[in-house]
């Protein structure tokens, strides 16, 4: 499932190319994805302009004029894709640079392209899922926190109260592992499995440990730990190991980057190797999902 930084890479694709610009045309190719639709869901599109996106957790909300939001959620597998509607091959402007297609409402949706939106401007923006277990809804702007999905969603970790102390108190009294706790969304929004362990090893604690034994000089670690390496995946465009691609199409390129998320039995990058007691990178289980870490490094 992508997590922060890809849902943010996306979000900005989107941006590109939705921001200002009014859906003069929308439609769903079925009744919805993991839920229904709701209901005129392409009809309240069209004729909006979109004047804005946020980004709560892994959840994309495109603001519109019309007071509502059109919250999204890629869930396993889904991806949006833009494109110019139709015409002769012409570059295109992407979030991360120029390519160029020619497919548009004239031609057949992509396959398994369940929402599409075209703007004034000959855009067209496709949700892409084959699984469907990706959502969409509208809310209104003003309650947009109030939402099902929304509701109870801890912290931003890239704003600025997300602070070293603002994660200890989150962690107080958790007998669960760190781990688990990070994947909280109650307890820190966006975070997801890779960049848990990856944050976990700059801030050389081990996935193992109690939740309630961070606070203090581990948290003022893992709290700066978990911002850079949100931020440098950002800045890679994500990872892409599965279904995950960009707005325009090309990949994420964090996977390059990690130093130990699926790199189970590589010698750990902080360690002098076997002869001084380390293992390399490890995985293990937690809670039905792989935890990788460095038994060495990370106490």
């Amino acid at each position: 499932m992508p997590e922060l930084p890809e849902v943010e890479t996306v979000m900005r694709g989107l941006r590109a190319v939705l921001e200002g610009r009014r859906i003069s045309r929308a439609e769903t190719n079925r009744e919805g994805l993991r839920w229904p639709f709701p209901a005129g869901l392409a009809g309240r599109l069209t004729g909006a302009r979109v004047t804005g996106f946020r980004r709560r957790g892994k959840y994309m909300l495109a603001r519109l004029d019309t007071a509502e939001s059109l919250l999204i959620h890629l869930g396993m597998s889904g991806r949006m894709v833009a494109r110019p509607v139709a015409g002769p091959v012409v570059p295109f402007m992407g979030p991360q640079g120029v390519f160029s297609d020619a497919r548009g409402h004239n031609q057949p949706p992509e396959a398994h392209e369940h929402l599409v939106m075209e703007t004034e401007d000959g855009t067209r923006v496709g949700f892409v899922d084959p699984r469907r277990f990706g959502s969409v809804d509208l809310v209104p702007t003003a309650a947009e926190d109030a939402h099902k999905l929304l509701a109870g969603m801890g912290p931003e970790p890239l704003e600025p109260d997300f602070t070293a102390a603002s994660l200890a108190a989150s962690l107080v009294g958790k007998r669960t592992p760190i781990k688990a706790a990070l994947l909280d969304q109650r307890v820190v929004a966006g975070l997801g499995n890779i960049y848990v362990a990856e944050a976990l090893f700059r801030a050389r604690i081990s996935p193992r440990r109690e939740a309630a034994t961070v606070p203090g000089a581990r948290a003022q670690r893992l709290a700066p730990a978990i911002k850079a390496v949100l931020e440098e995946a950002i800045g890679a465009g994500g990872s892409s190991l599965r279904d995950y691609v960009r707005a325009d199409g090309e990949l994420g390129r964090f996977q390059d980057r990690f130093s130990v998320y699926d790199r189970e039995g590589q010698p750990c990058p902080l360690c002098p190797g076997p002869g001084a007691g380390c293992a390399g990178v490890s995985r293990i289980v937690q809670s039905g999902r792989s935890t990788f870490y460095c038994a060495r490094t990370q106490r």
